[in-house]
């Protein structure tokens, strides 16, 4: 690129010096060529002049006046032949038989010639010849067409030299560009684009980062559901094996109620994954919305068995008057699961799941009778900063808290102890 770049403005630059330098080295040519036969002009009418009265007289001038070196004068009878002064013998047949005070030019291929007519204004009395050689005029031209040329190459070296610092500015963002467009191919979504102070370039970039930015979230979100869908499932994977061992262990038990139950347990299985994928790539999944009180009796029905088989009860409290709320269906299914496996697995005693009117929204408390947790503890954070808590940690419920203010809602601790935490959740139109 950067020698395109280079070649482009030199061609441009060659191209626009030869359409102004040619015909301004003509316009030279011609113009010192008439300007010395404007000199011709008035050196021979000046010698005409101070030699007239001595023709008009009859006699012959002593001497013609002085001139340059490199310009020849000389005064011819009207026969045409020389009298005085440098010049050829004899005329040339145009200049023979002028008119009295007649200017003929008789240019040789030698030589610059003006003849002028001397006369009393009826007649000739004799013809002033002045000349010049023509290599003086060319000597002019070809010094002022060298120092064109000179000028043309300083020309053509400085736009090569601006080319070459315009092609460096104008290659070097977009090289870096192409080095972080393979950066960004091979994985790195990190790379960021340098900005360069060319807007159309910037554009590029911008782009760039922001397809950079967009894989990075893809890649995260990915990752997070890979990761939160293995603890999500841990617990409904439990609920099957137990129920596919109790039917193992009965003997004589009806195979079939085991199948069903099983069944119905994978159903759920394929809808918490279901759940996670859509949430994780923020789009709405099948049964997006749905009312309260089902929602949570379906819960209490997953999550009962697993409870008891520890001994301990689930008791569920759906005020009628809250129970026809319509909310987010997976987004509450997933985050009282998650509080329900933490009070299951950190907690004791019985867990109470509570419904109540918050407004525009809905306050679900989770709670069980564990000792609870301690007060500089941080029940959110994620698995790779364990804290001492005695309730419970992890991606668990750092997973729930992402949930709940992605569906602009809450989740916090209520209180330590007894262990209560308090899901805000708002309501939506059916």
């Amino acid at each position: 690129m950067r020698k395109r770049i280079v070649a482009v403005s030199l061609l441009a630059a060659v191209l626009a010096i030869t359409l102004f330098g040619v015909p301004l080295a003509v316009g030279v040519a011609r113009y010192y060529l008439d300007d010395e036969r404007a000199e011709l002009e008035r050196l021979a009418d000046s010698v005409a002049l101070t030699i007239a009265a001595t023709l008009v007289r009859g006699e012959v001038p002593d001497h013609l006046p002085v001139t340059q070196e490199s310009t020849s004068v000389a005064l011819y009878r009207v026969d045409g032949t020389r009298q005085l002064g440098n010049g050829p013998p004899d005329l040339e047949d145009a200049v023979s038989g002028a008119a009295p005070d007649a200017v003929i030019s008789a240019d040789t291929p030698s030589e610059l010639v003006l003849a002028v007519a001397v006369g009393d204004g009826s007649r000739v009395l004799g013809i002033v010849r002045a000349a010049t050689p023509r290599a003086e005029v060319w000597q002019r031209t070809v010094v002022t067409w060298t120092g064109m040329t000179v000028l043309g190459v300083v020309a053509i070296v400085t736009t090569w030299a601006i080319a070459r610092r315009q092609a460096r500015r104008l290659a070097a963002p977009l090289e870096e560009l192409t080095d972080a467009a393979h950066r960004l191919g091979s994985g790195d979504f990190t790379v960021r684009a340098a900005r360069s102070g060319i807007d159309e370039i910037d554009s590029v970039g911008n782009s760039l980062d922001t397809t950079a930015h967009r894989l990075t979230d893809l890649l995260a979100r990915e990752r997070a559901f890979s990761a939160d869908a293995s603890h999500q499932l841990r617990t409904p994977l439990a609920g099957l094996r137990l129920q596919l061992e109790s039917a193992l262990d009965t003997p004589g038990a009806d195979l079939r109620d085991s199948i069903t139950a099983g069944l119905a347990t994978t159903d759920r299985l394929e809808r918490t994954i279901d759940d996670l994928l859509a949430l994780a790539r923020n789009s709405q999944p099948d049964g997006g919305i749905g009312p309260l009180g089902p929602l949570l009796a379906e819960l209490e029905h997953d999550w009962h068995g697993l409870l008891a088989e520890q001994g301990r009860a689930l008791r569920v409290d759906v005020r009628s008057d809250v129970a026809g709320f319509v909310v987010a269906a997976p987004v509450l299914r997933q985050i009282v699961t998650v509080l329900l496996d933490n009070a299951l697995r950190h907690g004791r005693g019985a867990v109470s799941v509570a419904v109540r009117d918050a407004g525009n929204a809905v306050a679900v408390d989770v709670s069980d009778e564990g000792p609870g947790i301690e007060m500089d503890a941080d029940p959110f954070r994620p698995r790779a900063e364990p804290t001492p808590s005695a309730n419970g940690h992890g991606i668990g419920l750092a997973l729930a808290r992402r949930l709940a203010e992605a569906e602009g809602g809450r989740l916090r601790l209520a209180q330590p102890a007894p262990p209560t935490f308090t899901l805000l959740l708002p309501t939506r139109h059916a």
